[in-house]
Order: structure tokens, then sequence, then C-alpha cells
């Protein structure tokens, strides 16, 4: 394993579960937010659950591949998140969304370095570095809605 897997694997991973240099990270955030929180439409943008289950597709998605397996996400399915009618499905999304994050890490993480700069399933999508920290750019972005919309429902 390289030290810029090493590396990266950490980056992914404070996201979610803190140490980051925004002292912002997922698992803090949605602890705090209620199922009805999580499904409230605010003035015409995603809810907290659908930017939730968008991230998790795609963390889940791109860690089968670093599993050896096909690329079978599209971004048309991407926020295709399931009904969340009770406290019970807002956990189960959550706690499958903090698992999908701490397995992408542990898979970045066992990369060799020269992997990293081979193409990702196919060239057009560049290589597994730039799409694993586009994974990670995309994560913060997104957590940051996610903390707009919590603070507009105080």
């Amino acid at each position: 394993m390289s030290s810029k897997s090493k590396l990266t694997a950490k980056q992914l991973y404070t996201v979610y579960f803190g140490g980051n240099w925004t002292s912002v990270n997922y698992k803090d955030v949605l602890s705090e937010i209620s199922w009805k929180q999580a499904t409230k439409t605010i003035e015409g943008q995603n809810t907290i659950a659908e930017l939730l289950y968008h991230t998790t597709y795609f963390i889940s998605g791109v860690s089968e591949v670093l599993k050896g397996n096909e690329l079978k996400i599209r971004d048309k399915f991407s926020f295709d998140c399931p009904d969340i009618t009770s406290e019970n499905d807002w956990k189960q999304l959550t706690q499958k969304s903090l698992e999908a994050a701490r397995t992408f890490s542990e898979r970045i993480e066992e990369l060799p370095e020269e992997q990293l700069k081979t193409p990702f399933v196919d060239e057009k999508y560049g290589n597994y570095f730039s799409n694993i920290h586009g994974i990670i750019e995309h994560c913060h972005y997104h957590l940051g809605q996610i903390v707009i919309l919590r603070k507009m429902m105080r």
C-alpha cells in the first residue's frame, strides 16, 4: 500500500468521521437531523436524504470497482432515494452511508500506488487518482449543502 493511497483514504475517512480541517463531518451532522428534517423540501432543493443517498450511491459504485467489479452506477439513478417514512428508515440510510464510506476508505488504502495512475475503467474517465479525489470533493460539496439545508430549517 502506498503513502498516497493512505493519505487519500484518510482524506475520505475524515469527511465522514471527523478530523478534517473543516471541522465538519457526515457522522456528526447526520446525528443531529431527524427523519422529518431529512425529507423536508426547501425551496425546490434536494432533500437531505436525497443528497445523502446520492453521495452514498457514488461511493458504493466506485468502491465496487476498487473491489474488482464492473462500474454499474449511472448518473440518472443517483437521486433515486427510497422513501424515508420513519426514523428507522432514516437511521438505516445514515448507517448504510457511514458503512459505505468506511469500506471505500479501506479499499482506497489498499490500492497500490501504481494503480492510482492507471485508467479508471475506461480512459475517458481519467485515472483512479482523479476519480477518487473527485468523489471526495463531491462528498465535501454535498456535506456543505446538507449543513446549509439544516441551518435553513432552524
